[in-house]
């Protein structure tokens, strides 16, 4: 099992960034893709990005392509998730996940561990 611990949420306007970060637990963390998914109230949780083991391969959903960058540091075993141009609508429960089932990275079903969360608020 992988532990999770995000950071970096907050309340901004929109228009602004913030940048999202997960530190994860082992010793093993360049072996396996991470993401994050993010739920907003009332609506059901959905896939942002994941980035492969070795950050050679990243994929976006499309609410947040151009706008949202995933990037990874394997020394520091730490996911990023930097936000550019923050809509309204971008407001969610961010989590950060781990260790992917291949094909169903873009499923809430296809991670085998998740981080607790952090909110990200954007006012316009």
């Amino acid at each position: 099992q992988v532990q999770l611990v995000e950071s970096g949420g907050g309340l901004v306007q929109a228009g602004d960034s913030l940048r999202l970060s997960c530190a994860a637990s082992g010793r093993t963390f360049s072996t396996y893709a991470l993401g994050w998914f993010r739920q907003a109230p009332g609506k059901q949780r959905e896939f942002v990005a994941t980035i492969s083991g070795s950050g050679g391969s990243t994929s976006y959903a499309d609410s947040v392509k151009g706008r949202f960058t995933i990037s990874r540091d394997n020394a520091k075993n730490t996911v990023y998730l930097q936000m550019n141009s923050l809509k309204p609508e971008d407001t969610a429960f961010y989590y950060c996940v781990a260790r992917a089932i291949s094909g169903a990275e873009r499923s809430p079903w296809g991670w085998y561990d998740w981080g607790q969360g952090t909110q990200v608020t954007v006012s316009s």
